[in-house]
């Protein structure tokens, strides 16, 4: 039996039309220092438990959505789309 992954936009559909992407994590301010990039960028942890990561449905809608998911059992609890933060100053 297949693991399902509950799309918002195509409902629920075989964890193998999807890609793993990583974890779901804050984004640095682009003036944060070196040493919150570098942590950003190379430095994870590795929880037991639930986490959230972006996963894209490469067969399917192809939408960006975060997944929430326990690391010890596997099991999701749901998923929703990636919401981009575009201030007035991002613009």
């Amino acid at each position: 039996m297949t693991s399902l992954i509950p799309c918002p936009h195509c409902g629920s559909r075989p964890k193998e039309e999807f890609t793993v992407k990583g974890a779901a994590l804050a984004r640095p301010a682009p003036d944060a220092g070196t040493d919150a990039w570098i942590d950003y960028v190379y430095l994870r942890d590795n929880p037991r438990g639930a986490y959230d990561e972006h996963w894209h449905h490469t067969s399917g809608c192809r939408r960006w959505l975060v997944v929430s998911r326990d690391t010890a059992t596997h099991e999701i609890s749901g998923s929703r789309d990636v919401v981009l933060d575009l201030s007035a100053e991002a613009l």
